[in-house]
């Protein structure tokens, strides 16, 4: 950061958190979830012992307890997101979106797979405005979605944008549930008992983490 206003870059973050003291058995542990770009994982110093987890298994715990569990479908809202989760649901039907130019205008589309009558859950790692996936979500039900939910580990959500997803009297329900973990605790705060969302608790998975 040059001057005040600055955006602090993800390598300049990751300078900081390198400067934690070293602890009595060594380098500190750091757990950090689904790290945005995976080349950041080799922005960190020697003072600190980066364990890099994934929220995914919270979320797949989740899904195995909806009454309509056989009938889930997992899609990703562009080839990134799939490049980077796609292993983790080997056992799930998949459909993957991407974004299209068609004139001036960047619209979603259907890349591949069939969302007909399935209730379609939508991965990604973080969610801002949310714009990608509320055009997700019309593609997904205009090609048949019983219902569309989605799921990221990282509810940023600046500027409130978190209201454009709430259930509000009169308004059509687009998503069934929206899964954040709580690693954006101020928008945990903001979201309590807000229909669709729901938070999955990152506590337990810290914990297994730091003692492996």
């Amino acid at each position: 950061m040059e001057e005040e206003g600055d955006v602090a870059t993800a390598f300049t973050l990751a300078r900081m958190l390198s400067n934690i003291p070293i602890s009595s058995g060594g380098p500190t542990s750091l757990v950090i979830y689904d790290i945005h770009a995976l080349q950041e994982r080799f922005y960190f110093g020697d003072n600190v012992l980066p364990l890099f987890e994934t929220g995914i298994p919270l979320l797949k715990q989740r899904l195995h307890q909806l009454s309509d569990s056989d009938k889930i479908v997992v899609a990703f809202p562009d080839d990134g997101a799939w490049k980077r989760f796609h292993k983790q649901f080997d056992h799930f039907p998949m459909v993957v979106c991407n974004k299209v130019r068609e004139g001036d205008k960047r619209i979603v589309r259907i890349k591949e797979g069939n969302p007909a009558g399935y209730h379609v859950v939508i991965v990604d790692d973080l969610v801002q405005s949310g714009g990608t996936l509320i055009e997700c979500q019309k593609v997904l039900a205009a090609h048949g979605a019983a219902k569309v939910s989605a799921y990221v580990t990282h509810g940023v959500f600046p500027k409130r944008s978190w209201e454009r997803f709430t259930h509000k009297d009169g308004l059509e329900k687009a998503f069934a549930y929206f899964w954040i973990t709580d690693s954006c605790p101020l928008t945990v705060k903001d979201i309590a008992n807000r229909a669709p969302f729901e938070v999955l608790s990152l506590a337990g998975s810290i914990s297994e983490a730091l003692q492996t």
